[in-house]
């Protein structure tokens, strides 16, 4: 049986941060409820084209293992409803501003009342403290906000900074999140009691420039972008082939030597200014072109074979088709069919519990009957909340 299988979701949340967190609890065998508003639903139902059916490819990415529910969350009735399920489940996300919830009569301290055991996962762009607590955050500015995309870019002071080529900060903050779930739910075993969860996008990007932030703790001086290129190991880069593109890591001084041997310049690992990693960072103006040269003697294929049996870290730079249609990619089972749609499958591979696709993404409000008839509502009764808009 999956791990969370007894564990129940409220997903109040839009777009990717909080979906994406509740995909990954979903995964794990929750059971999970999207709240969505009637009529529009999650904002990504409308972002296509590209579109599957009458789904938005983007929607798709982020809403498997759930069932949808549409719910008025301005009237009463629609509150009410929201929370009697609230009473019953194990863990809400939502990702509205500081507030929102509350003037609802869905904050934290008053759901905390009606189920102390609620484990309460607010996700916004700056969190529910300090100055910057009332604006709105979205994935591209937190990136330039959050330091993120001043290292990302062509190497030198005058390339243009870029963001990452997907939503990272929001990813980074729904996995976050379902960690945080996952800690809160052990200390749930041990004390009875649930808690609130504050999770800010600018946070987790902050946190995201891990090595990068220590530098600059240990120099005192701004990062500059390096391109391809890493700021504490060389070579550690991509490089021209004869056609294409390879991506090279090395990370010892005896793959570097190993390495220069296949090139065919054995000079350049016995060069006083090459010998250890910290010399070939101080010399990496010196060096990098030597290795370009001879980079672009071959083709990639020449290099792959040529290099990875003396273990040397060395890949081709793949297209997204190329990667989702990799042999190995499928064999792990990250490219999988449910129901006709085509999704990316969990990561984590569990031996005892293991994670799995076990619901296409609903469409809107397709499980508002049931849900509603389990909560003890009849027939009539959802044809007249659903006759005043409550869901």
């Amino acid at each position: 049986m999956p791990a969370l299988d007894t564990i129940q979701v409220l997903d109040f949340s839009r777009v990717l941060a909080g979906p994406y967190c509740a995909q990954l609890l979903g995964d794990y065998g929750a059971s999970v409820i999207k709240i969505e508003q009637p009529g529009t639903g999650d904002g990504t139902r409308a972002w296509g084209p590209p579109w599957v059916g009458d789904q938005s490819a983007y929607f798709l990415c982020a809403n498997r293992n759930k069932r949808s529910l549409t719910l008025n969350l301005k009237s009463p009735e629609g509150v009410r409803i929201a929370q009697t399920l609230i009473e019953h489940c194990d863990v809400l996300v939502e990702n509205f501003l500081p507030g929102t919830m509350a003037d609802l009569g869905l904050g934290f301290e008053r759901v905390h009342m009606l189920n102390p055991r609620l484990i309460y996962c607010s996700i916004t762009g700056y969190g529910q403290t300090g100055p910057y607590r009332a604006e709105a955050g979205y994935d591209f500015m937190i990136q330039a906000q959050g330091g993120l995309m001043s290292i990302t870019g062509p190497a030198g002071e005058d390339g243009e900074p870029f963001k990452t080529g997907v939503a990272l900060t929001d990813l980074l903050t729904g996995l976050s999140a379902a960690n945080a779930i996952l800690a809160a739910l052990h200390h749930r075993e041990r004390t009875g009691l649930g808690q609130h969860i504050d999770l800010a996008l600018l946070d987790v990007t902050v946190a995201a420039l891990i090595n990068v932030a220590h530098n600059y703790f240990a120099t005192d001086q701004p990062p500059e972008r390096f391109g391809n290129a890493h700021p504490n190991i060389v070579p550690y880069q991509s490089f021209a082939t004869r056609d294409g593109h390879i991506a090279l890591a090395v990370g010892t001084d005896a793959q570097f030597t190993r390495l220069c041997v296949l090139l065919g310049r054995d000079d350049l690992a016995s060069d006083a200014r090459f010998m250890t990693n910290p010399l070939r960072v101080q010399h990496r103006v010196a060096l990098v072109p030597c290795l370009a040269d001879a980079f672009v003697q071959r083709t990639t294929r020449e290099w792959l074979m040529r290099i990875k049996p003396a273990g040397i870290p060395i890949s081709a730079i793949s297209d997204v088709p190329a990667v989702l249609n990799d042999e190995h990619v499928r064999a792990r089972g990250m490219v999988q069919t449910v129901e006709g749609v085509t999704l990316l499958g969990p990561v984590a591979k569990l031996s005892a519990t293991p994670a799995g696709i076990f619901a296409r993404p609903p469409k809107l409000g397709e499980h508002t009957d049931d849900i509603l008839r389990a909560l003890g509502y009849s027939a009539s009764d959802i044809a007249g909340l659903r006759h005043k808009r409550v869901v």
